[in-house]
Parts: C-alpha cells; structure tokens; sequence
C-alpha cells in the first residue's frame, strides 16, 4: 500500500538563522498541503499553543505566518475561537472542478505541443502495474499516482501562469480526488481514462487531448455532485 494522505497537521520544527514568520508561512502551507483535509476524520482546528511548541518560534511569528495564510484563504481566524483549515462547501468544490478542468485540459492542449518525448513517455510509467483491478486493490498507491499524473500534465504545458493559478486550487483538488478515489469503482475507470489521454498525448493530437482531460475533470464533478453529501 502506498502512504496514506494524514488527516492531520505534521509540523517539523524551525531551523535556526531563517525569517522566522516566513519559514512558519512555507512550513505551515506544506504541512496543510500534505492532509486531506476531506477525510472525515481531518483535524481542522489548529492550535496556537501547540504550533509555536512544534515550531519553536513564539506566538508573534506564528500570528504572522497564519494571518497570511488566511490572506490566501488556507485558514480562518475566528476571534476567541481559534484557527481552522479551510474546507470548502460542496457547491464551492463543483466550481472549483470545474475551473480545474479549464486549466487541465489547456494544460494537456499545450502538453500536445510543448512536451518533451521523454516527459511525455513518464505518464505511462506512473500506472505500470495497475491494470486488472489492482487500483483497487492498492487504492492509497494508485491515489498518489493519479494526483502525480495531474500535476504532470500541468507541469508540461510549459506555462508557468497555468501552473501557478492551479496551484492555489491545488489542496482542494487534491484532497477530494483522494477522498473519491475509492468510491463507486472510480479507481477502475480513472485508469481507462488515463490510458486514453496518454494515448492521446503521445499522438499529440491536441483536440482529443484537451477534450478527454476536461471530461475527466467534470466526471468527477459529476460524481461529488449525485454521490458527496458529507460536504453538504
């Protein structure tokens, strides 16, 4: 089995000489980008106390790095009641999705024309081993690797505006493919639709390409939209 997604914040301890609030800021943003934080047991309330321990730092750095974070909408402040990752609304996800499957399918587009023959030959190799039901079966592996093959394909569009706005939407991404994966067969399906959009890359036919990673995208919507109600 490959290893699971935590349900919980994993927080290393601040290195010595560094901007202190700044490398709260990117430890912080790691650790949060590292949980699921759709798995039913995800621990959202984040406590002060504890992180400045885990850190090393004070409270005025710590303050800093999560005043930022909840600039970039990672986390909320609620006076007198502490400070929570943000989980979005079933509604918010759809249109998420749905933006993700924009930037995607473009990324694919200009993967068609801009990728190398050896970046492109990588896809393949990610899925070796994961026909006949072994996605199922190694459902927290082939999870891993279905989240590395979409970040690839937009890595290789070779834009990096793309890359950058689908990062901000990344953790949302992430965590509801990986909390999806196993339901209603999705693991078996996903691995056709991959194969079917590798093919298509290889051949660089860039119409096919743009259209198949779009619907996989808005498959998924699809799928949260009849089947989620655990974000209701």
């Amino acid at each position: 089995m490959g290893e699971e997604i935590p349900s919980r914040l994993l927080v290393p301890a601040l290195e010595a000489n560094v901007s202190l609030k700044d490398r709260a800021y990117e430890i912080l943003k790691a650790a949060i980008c590292e949980m699921n934080i759709y798995a039913p047991d995800a621990q959202l309330r984040l406590d002060e106390r504890q992180l400045s321990e885990q850190l090393g730092v004070s409270r005025t750095p710590l303050r800093e790095a999560l005043a930022r974070l909840e600039q970039e909408g990672m986390v909320r402040i609620i006076p007198r009641r502490g400070v929570l990752i943000v989980r979005k609304t079933k509604k918010e996800i759809l249109d998420i999705i749905v933006v993700w499957a924009a930037l995607e399918s473009m990324a694919a587009r200009l993967a068609t024309q801009n990728a190398s023959a050896e970046d492109i030959g990588s896809l393949r190799s990610m899925f070796a081993g994961f026909g006949g039901g072994a996605a199922a079966a190694r459902i927290d592996e082939y999870s891993e690797r279905n989240i590395e093959f979409h970040q690839a394909i937009l890595r290789m569009s070779g834009c990096d505006l793309l890359l950058e706005t689908a990062d901000k939407l990344f953790l949302h991404v992430r965590g509801i493919r990986a909390q999806t994966i196993g339901e209603a067969d999705r693991a078996s399906r996903s691995v056709i639709d991959h194969m079917q959009i590798i093919e298509a890359i290889e051949a660089r036919d860039t119409e096919l390409a743009e259209r198949l990673v779009r619907e996989h995208a808005l498959n998924l919507a699809a799928h949260i939209d009849r089947n989620v109600t655990y974000l209701d």
